[in-house]
């Protein structure tokens, strides 16, 4: 039963802010990709891409969704080696931020939307700059409030 409870926490913590109007990118989606794997162990990382396939579901399939899957499971991943501190886990999920924006794009530029050059793919990097940001400040926003979160839930805990 724990473990459905946390199941359907990260279905409908992802769930909303990916339904919910929002700017482009301004999702828990990279918050949670790394933190529940840092916080719960890496064999939660499943329920994080199960629920980002669920909700692709509902929203629509697109021909960059192995990128964007695939940079998921990265960013999970590297949870597992920065999340000794709460200085180690914001780096982190920031530092995915990054690893999405890099390996999401290139897989819009291998899709031949700006050409197949050089050019083609700095342009590809370009245009995704604006979402960069949305992806940086809600990433950090939505970090900020599960290491609240972690912390009130870690005190209350030992007083117990």
């Amino acid at each position: 039963m724990k473990n459905l409870n946390i199941y359907l926490s990260v279905f409908i913590a992802l769930a909303i802010t990916r339904f919910i109007p929002h700017p482009p990118n301004f999702t828990s989606l990279l918050a949670l990709s790394f933190y529940v794997p840092a916080l719960l162990g890496i064999r939660y990382l499943p329920i994080v891409i199960i629920s980002f396939a669920i909700t692709d579901v509902l929203i629509g399939f697109h021909n960059t969704i192995l990128f964007t899957w695939g940079s998921v499971l990265i960013v999970g991943l590297l949870s597992n080696y920065l999340n000794k501190s709460i200085i180690f886990r914001m780096s982190g999920a920031l530092a995915g931020v990054f690893i999405f924006y890099l390996i999401t794009n290139f897989g819009v530029w291998s899709g031949g939307m700006y050409g197949y050059s050089p050019s083609g793919l700095m342009t590809s990097y370009i245009m995704g700059l604006p979402f960069l940001g949305y992806n940086l400040i809600s990433t950090f926003l939505f970090s900020a409030l599960i290491e609240t979160v972690y912390r009130f839930y870690k005190v209350k805990v030992k007083k117990i």
